[in-house]
């Protein structure tokens, strides 16, 4: 590469508690023993990627040539964004101001620190010029999220009302996730989120953080602010879509804006509100870690607190990736559980241990979890119902069996007590899970192949139960 064409690569500060702007770097002055290269790039990355240097930086954005670009839906923006290959990846580029550019990129960098659902920023390229030594305007590198989508894209074909409201809700559960952890978005809105199908819901991903900020906590109004942002921008951006004709006509743009802040006011309750309880409503501790689960965290961690009016409770939630319970379960115990068996069990855990003493070594906890919990259930079943199920789905039959005696008669349900009803109601009456398995009847084998059919061409319907033996 000549000298005109040279590029400076400059890494990534490593002020990680940096709350503010990255810092610009200063061009290199004749006064350095040779004169700096009007058309020299700058570029800031976190590892230097030498095929950023193939591309036609020399070269307006919107006028690059069709061979370098990737044909990909993009959303509404106010800046020139382009898709392009960048070895077996594709990179989306936008040009924006240098200020703009290095605070977005910052801001990005932190979020992927706090694993916030957001893209990848590779790069800050400045001192760009034509080859006439004309000026362009510095530009932001981040990854395409792949198999992810603009809202306008997932419009292509008019969605029904149900579905659209799913997406609100996806953006709700991010921008939860962003508050969270203190960050102020300042521009909320559909166009500013990428999205994800996630097993008919979806998962939303943020892709513009030009007009974040991170603060160690975000007050009442700054919150609030950001979601009046949020239902001001959606709502103008279904109105478009309803004049495209992309979206059910009795869909109210207005009315559907709102849902976000229903949404986003119910997780953030459930998330961070105390709750109060008697010392015999410890089983409302199990409610509402299952009302967290079902919005999709787990709890990292929890405490108890007793005083003269009773107890309060304030959980610390989190979301892990898959197969998270299976590994500490297995880790904790040495018992391997499928990844719903495992949450239960943990959360079964984590209570026993802070229960009984919460400054107790987690391993240790563990083990007296086991033997004191896990061990008696297994050894309560009796031998001749021991073939029903596995161990560890006893166990968590057991345990939301006691969940729901305790709900339903509104008090604490010892575990033995627990265990008898479960044998005596539940147990008794199930089949043979082993026997079914090792000599499975020739109507089990037809359903499994239509299940296994429906899933491949996705099918709606489900399998409840296993057929009669003599099938």
């Amino acid at each position: 590469m000549t000298e005109e064409h040279s590029a400076q690569w400059h890494d990534e500060p490593t002020d990680y508690a940096q709350i503010g702007k990255l810092p610009r770097f200063v061009a290199a002055s004749a006064d350095d023993g040779k004169a700096a290269s009007v058309s020299s790039l700058n570029i800031t990355a976190a590892a230097a990627d030498p095929e950023l240097l193939d591309l036609p930086w020399h070269v307006a954005l919107e006028d690059w040539p069709a061979e370098y670009l990737a044909a990909l839906p993009r959303g509404i923006s106010r800046h020139i964004v382009r898709f392009a290959h960048l070895g077996g990846s594709v990179i989306a580029i936008k040009e924006t101001s240098e200020h703009v550019a290095r605070h977005e990129y910052h801001m990005l960098r932190k979020l992927a620190r706090f694993d916030v659902p957001c893209v990848e920023p590779v790069a800050v390229i400045t001192g760009r010029t034509t080859p006439d030594g004309r000026p362009l305007n510095p530009v932001l590198v981040t990854r395409h999220l792949k198999f992810s989508m603009p809202y306008r894209a997932l419009f292509s074909q008019m969605l029904r009302k149900d579905t659209l409201t799913r997406l609100i809700d996806a953006q709700a559960l991010l921008l939860v996730r962003l508050h969270l952890i203190g960050f102020y978005w300042g521009d909320v809105s559909l166009s500013n989120t990428l999205f994800r199908r996630d097993a008919g819901a979806f998962a939303a991903y943020l892709v513009d953080a030009e007009t974040g900020e991170l603060y160690p906590d975000l007050s009442t109004g700054q919150r609030e602010y950001d979601l009046e942002i949020a239902r001001v921008n959606i709502a103008g951006e279904l109105m478009d879509l309803l004049d495209g004709g992309l979206i059910e006509e009795k869909v109210d743009p207005v009315a559907t804006s709102e849902l976000i802040m229903d949404s986003y006011r119910r997780l953030w309750a459930e998330l961070t509100e105390k709750e109060s309880f008697e010392l015999g409503e410890r089983w409302r501790v199990g409610a509402r870690i299952r009302r967290l689960n079902e919005l999709g965290f787990d709890v990292e961690e929890y405490a108890i607190k007793t005083t003269q009016n009773g107890s309060t409770i304030q959980l610390q939630p989190k979301v892990v990736d898959a197969g998270h319970h299976q590994r500490r379960l297995l880790r904790l115990t040495g018992l391997d559980a499928q990844e719903n068996q495992a949450r239960r069990l943990l959360n079964d855990m984590d209570s026993f241990r802070a229960d009984n003493n919460p400054r107790m070594d987690e391993e240790y906890s563990a083990h007296l979890w086991v033997s004191q919990i896990f061990e008696p259930i297994v050894r309560s079943i009796p031998r001749d119902l021991s073939g029903k199920l596995e161990p560890a789905e006893v166990v968590h039959e057991v345990l939301e069996h006691r969940w729901y005696m305790s709900e339903k008669q509104e008090r604490h349900i010892p575990l033995a007590e627990a265990v008898q009803s479960y044998i005596d109601s539940v147990l008794r009456h199930r089949r043979d899970e082993a026997a079914i398995m090792l000599n499975p009847p020739t109507g089990l084998l037809k359903i499994l192949d239509a299940e296994t059919e429906e899933s491949r061409y996705g099918g709606d319907e489900t399998i409840d139960e296993y057929p009669d033996a003599d099938d």
